[in-house]
């Protein structure tokens, strides 16, 4: 990451009007929600696609012991969510334990578990959580684990403070609850013979620690990774990646050299690098204007390809 004197705002909160939808060259997929028409935790929110209205679990409510090690909270209307299902889990024990925060495909179920590791702003972030919904709106299963502990950054804290902030998210903290919210997706998925593998997608600060769980994946939990403009990648752990990985990121990223995914794309064998020419940090999931609006679409339906490809096709021919 680079130094707080140099490191610019990580994301804009200035918002896009509607736009049109671009053809997707497969199959369709909902259109990005607005962040205006709708406040976490609202209880309902609607697909503009399929019309159907999905049910956010309120916080605060009262928990239930489910499978094992995870507590799951009871969402707060009994009205079945047609598309989506959302629900917050406590993933460990005690002090140990994480939150995190699953989405669900419900009539279109592929049965396959993907792992999303959020930017900074954390798994509660609506960015976030849009780009979640819309992986699951396509079939997954997609667990977002709080990987700062309740304490991500904040847009509102003067950036002077973002280097003491990063300095007390321990890579060996962070990489522990990664592998614990690995293990509860294979137990959930893959000990149940509905998944044979997982795939993984990673944002910024997720985008890094993406490369670093790929190379010591020595379970094979894990099918195929999406990179999305990953920031402090170490090229040389790319050798020890045995999946496919698809790196996605603008050349005009500051905090994302092109220098550094080329290596990655070039060490890591199967994988494929794809740059959005003007395109800055978090196009893809936090667009500023109509033009990145549309590189986004893009990048998603690529994403979307890659993950049927190595997760879904392989699957059915394993």
């Amino acid at each position: 990451m680079a130094a707080a004197s140099a490191f610019p705002v990580p994301f804009s909160t200035r918002r896009t009007a509607p736009r049109q939808r671009l053809d997707a060259p497969a199959v369709a997929f909902p259109p990005r929600p607005l962040h205006h028409l709708y406040d976490y935790p609202s209880p309902f929110r609607r697909c503009g696609l399929y019309h159907h209205r999905r049910a956010y679990p309120r916080r605060n409510v009262v928990g239930r012991e489910m499978i094992g090690q995870v507590k799951l909270k009871d969402d707060v209307d009994d009205e079945a969510c047609e598309l989506v299902s959302g629900v917050e889990l406590s993933i460990g024990e005690d002090q140990d334990s994480i939150h995190a925060y699953l989405l669900k495909a419900v009539k279109n179920n592929n049965g396959t578990g993907v792992l999303l590791l959020s930017d900074v702003m954390g798994f509660e972030d609506p960015s976030i959580r849009d780009f979640a919904y819309r992986v699951a709106c396509i079939g997954y299963n997609v667990l977002i684990p709080d990987l700062f502990r309740g304490n991500p950054w904040n847009i509102n804290q003067p950036i002077t403070e973002f280097e003491h902030w990063l300095s007390r998210q321990s890579p060996k903290r962070v990489a522990k609850d990664i592998s614990m919210s690995a293990k509860w997706m294979r137990d959930e998925f893959m000990a149940a013979g509905i998944s044979k593998k997982l795939g993984i997608i990673g944002f910024c600060f997720g985008g890094g620690h993406l490369v670093e769980t790929l190379a010591r994946d020595e379970q094979a939990y894990f099918g195929t990774g999406v990179c999305f403009y990953g920031t402090n990648m170490n090229p040389s752990v790319g050798s020890s990646i045995k999946v496919p990985v698809l790196f996605i990121c603008g050349d005009n990223d500051l905090l994302c050299p092109i220098s550094i995914q080329q290596e990655m794309e070039k060490n890591t064998g199967g994988s494929k690098l794809k740059i959005y020419s003007g395109r800055e940090h978090g196009f893809a999931h936090r667009p500023k204007s109509d033009e990145e609006d549309q590189d986004a679409e893009d990048a998603f339906a690529i994403m979307r390809n890659w993950l049927h490809d190595d997760l879904l096709v392989r699957k059915d021919h394993a």
